[in-house]
């Protein structure tokens, strides 16, 4: 079978695929930010949320539903910050999936990347590890909104989490992000092998 990949890009190929399933699994899990409400425990992500509180008529008290799922709308999402931190980082995901896929291609299509598509597939995984840092970077001046505020004993505000803390799907979307601005970047840079020029 042939490569258009050299040994490099070969690892660059697998880097990227494995920084973008991290950032986007990180980015659709919804462990960004735990706290408890009601003695339940609380997570949030960036457009999910597991555990939320529902009104029970027939009992007439509110009690807290455990389990996981998306807000109803887009504006159901509970800060501007989060709506943007949504958008910036699910640009970045599809971004950083686009490449990976494309260079995992290159392990089997000859002449699919060159020097010069690698080096502008290397560009594209810059920019997507930017949105999704800008993302990750945006998510905390959302923790001053009302339901943020309730499930960290409204001590949270922005940048500050009172008695939240960070889940694992926040350092899982940042660490793809960082893998794919730093270590893909550059392998990029020698992941396609050189043209051949025919003389005709």
């Amino acid at each position: 079978m042939a490569s258009s990949l050299t040994c490099t890009g070969v690892i660059w190929a697998l880097l990227s695929l494995l920084s973008a399933a991290a950032s986007c699994v990180g980015f659709f899990m919804p462990y960004w930010l735990l706290g408890t409400q009601m003695d339940k425990t609380v997570s949030f992500g960036t457009f999910r949320r597991c555990s939320y509180p529902v009104r029970d008529e027939e009992k007439q008290i509110t009690v807290m539903l455990e389990q996981c799922g998306r807000y109803a709308s887009f504006n159901g999402i509970p800060s501007l910050q989060w709506r943007i931190c949504t958008v910036v980082t699910g640009v970045g995901c599809g971004l950083l999936l686009l490449v990976a896929l494309t260079a995992l291609m290159g392990c089997c299509i000859s002449d699919l990347i060159s020097r010069t598509i690698g080096r502008v597939a290397g560009g594209i995984q810059f920019v997507g590890g930017l949105l999704i840092g800008s993302g990750c970077a945006l998510y905390p001046l959302g923790w001053d909104s009302e339901e943020v505020r309730q499930t960290c004993n409204n001590s949270s505000d922005q940048f500050k989490l009172g008695t939240c803390q960070i889940g694992w799907a926040y350092y899982c979307t940042g660490a793809g992000a960082a893998a794919a601005m730093l270590i893909c970047t550059w392998l990029s840079c020698f992941a396609g092998k050189k043209q051949k020029h025919y003389p005709y």
